[in-house]
């Protein structure tokens, strides 16, 4: 009997960081097992991958409560799915000469990453999943 696919989820919203920045860091770790995702971002010096890190943290935790076994093997676990969606901008105003004005855009950002793996079944014949 093969095994079904079972996915984890989280969505970071609101998150104060342009999207265009972490577009850069989310790049990087696209469809790539789990573990070395987690290296990737551990050396990545950028803000954002502190926040995409603690987000795939939470994906893979809720992965393992859907398997309900939390020593499931972590390298038949792939990232399959890591979106980053624009949130509001606050617009602010800093004054210019002669009674101007510039507007400052703050950007936010929300992130989703979803992970896929194979729960085994009874029999456990199949162990890898994308």
């Amino acid at each position: 009997m093969p095994g079904t696919v079972v996915v984890g989820r989280c969505v970071s919203k609101w998150i104060k960081i342009s999207p265009k920045k972490v577009k850069i860091v989310a790049d990087l770790i696209k469809r790539k097992p789990v573990l070395k995702a987690m290296r990737i971002l551990k050396f990545t010096n950028k803000k954002a991958a502190r926040i995409i890190e603690k987000t795939l943290k939470s994906a893979v935790d809720s992965f393992l409560q859907k398997v309900g076994d939390k020593s499931y093997p972590l390298d038949d676990v792939h990232i399959s799915t890591v979106k980053v969606d624009r949130a509001m901008i606050l617009k602010r105003y800093r004054p210019r000469f002669r009674g101007g004005a510039n507007m400052i855009r703050k950007r936010y950002s929300h992130i989703t990453i979803e992970v896929k793996g194979i729960k085994i079944g009874e029999e456990g014949q199949e162990k890898e999943g994308r």
